[in-house]
């Protein structure tokens, strides 16, 4: 069975509430009850922070045990050096994902810190994103 990790990052845990124009009105907790449903052949693994070091600590955690990590850093995308380094310094392949197309967005969401890092950047197709870099891990 493969183990995935799925880190969500800083007001994630406000999708379904926060700007439901952008991120759309599903919370992750429903949405991860299908991502799970569908890949029953995968254990699927929810990590959300809105603190940076509590990221790393969950990257360090499972990075050279697990089969695929799907991030979503949130603002941490565009500031976060050491969010960058850490997902370097393991042995996991790391998905970047995003709910929003972010280069539609403002100038200050255009650049990641962390895409140099990742084995892809999959963003801007909502929640199906996370299901997405899934298919991409396995």
């Amino acid at each position: 069975m493969k183990k995935i990790q799925i880190i969500n990052g800083p007001n994630l845990n406000l999708l379904g509430k926060r700007e439901p124009t952008v991120y759309g009105n599903a919370s992750f907790e429903g949405y991860l009850s299908e991502l799970r449903a569908k890949y029953p052949q995968c254990e699927i693994a929810y990590f959300q922070s809105n603190v940076e070091g509590e990221m790393i600590n969950k990257i360090h955690e499972v990075g050279f045990d697990y089969d695929g990590i799907i991030m979503n850093a949130g603002a941490y995308t565009h500031t976060s050096i050491a969010l960058h380094d850490a997902i370097k310094a393991v042995t996991t392949p790391v998905v970047e994902v995003h709910i929003s197309n972010v280069h539609a967005r403002e100038s200050f969401r255009h650049v990641s810190m962390i895409s140099a890092a990742c084995k892809g950047v999959i963003l801007g197709f909502g929640l199906d994103s996370y299901r997405l870099a899934m298919e991409a891990l396995i």
